[in-house]
């Protein structure tokens, strides 16, 4: 991963651009922090389309009694 200061990449965006096309992730930075990351539309597409464990959870094949009764754990007291 490469870092370019905002100024930089600015002069010099075509040739930045052409190293993420390539396949370099590029950081770019503002005072020294870290601000933005310039990827290739590829690796973009490829991301966008990772689904969340969420709805990887709910797309699960599971059916009624592939998973144990869940039993509530007795309270506790309250006595500190």
């Amino acid at each position: 991963m490469h870092e370019v200061q905002l100024k930089d990449a600015k002069a010099s965006l075509s040739a930045i651009v052409d190293r993420a096309a390539a396949g370099e992730e590029i950081v770019i930075t503002r005072h020294g922090r870290k601000e933005a990351v310039l990827i290739s539309w590829d690796e973009f597409r490829r991301l966008s389309t990772v689904p969340s464990f969420g709805k990887l959870l709910m797309s699960a094949p599971i059916e009624e009694g592939d998973l144990p009764e869940r039993h509530e754990p007795p309270h506790r007291s309250e006595e500190f």
